[in-house]
């Protein structure tokens, strides 16, 4: 876009005061907030003053793939050992997740009612402590992000069973996906930008049409393309349409697992 531009972070409430900082910066396309579906858990949540409803969506930039995997050492070679195991020996199997409200927990507690297995899920802090115990043989499965599990995957530590999207990653050709294995758990985590309300159109073309530069860059593309992030480019419009769906979804698991009423 020839011209600079600095990211500053926020900090508090988990994104709370950063959508606070956004939603009351001048309307004109010089400050947008940096989405995840975190913003929204977090809205609904802890029902902060200012919320993601005080925001509009400017583009959906990528897709943040889930990935569900054990330790190399592991019995479970497949998605299909672990789920038996689990219904064959019930309490003696445990996953582990990331947050309570997280979608990573959220995607585990669907996997568990999809697959017909009352299993404990721990929550983290975050995917390291998680990928830990995995490692020590603590929990038969883990999900995370590609980015956070790539160094232990090239060092062959850990083995990825599924992903859970709606097609094979092409990054991990040989990698099932859970829907494919007959678990429909399918998970739609992103990452893009919103702004103030109030953005011109004009404003929003600029980035959307700007960012596809960049995903069309060589140099950025293999950058992403390692981190396991896949694109999907969405204007203005589809932004608005794909933020509502979520949100419907969101509310909906939140509720059917008991932590929002």
């Amino acid at each position: 876009m020839k011209t600079n531009f600095t990211v500053e972070n926020v900090r508090g409430g988990s994104g709370a005061k950063a959508m606070a900082f956004v939603a009351g910066a001048p309307a004109d396309g010089s400050v947008f907030y940096a989405t995840t579906p975190t913003h929204i858990q977090v809205s609904l949540l802890s029902k902060p003053a200012v919320s993601y409803e005080a925001l509009d969506p400017i583009v959906i930039v990528f897709q943040d793939p889930q990935l569900l995997y054990t330790r190399t050492e592991s019995p479970y070679k497949t998605l299909a050992d672990v789920i038996t195991f689990a219904r064959a020996n019930p309490g003696k199997s445990r996953w582990g997740a990331s947050n309570p409200a997280s979608e990573e927990r959220i995607a585990m507690e669907k996997l568990s009612r999809v697959a017909n297995v009352k299993v404990p899920i721990v929550s983290h802090e975050g995917g390291a402590d998680q990928m830990i115990g995995v490692l020590n043989g603590t929990f038969d499965i883990g999900i995370g992000e590609p980015q956070e599990l790539l160094s232990q995957i090239e060092a062959g530590k850990i083995r990825v069973v599924a992903t859970l999207t709606d097609k094979r990653l092409a990054t991990m050709p040989n990698v099932p996906t859970a829907k494919e294995l007959g678990f429909n758990v399918v998970v739609k985590k992103f990452r893009g930008l919103s702004g103030p309300k109030g953005i011109s159109d004009a404003a929003a073309k600029g980035i959307h049409d700007a960012i596809k530069v960049a995903l069309d860059s060589p140099e950025y593309k293999q950058i992403y393309t390692k981190q396991g992030l896949v694109p999907v480019l969405m204007n203005r419009a589809d932004s608005r349409k794909f933020m509502g769906e979520f949100v419907t979804e969101v509310t909906a698991d939140l509720k059917e697992l008991g932590v929002l009423k």
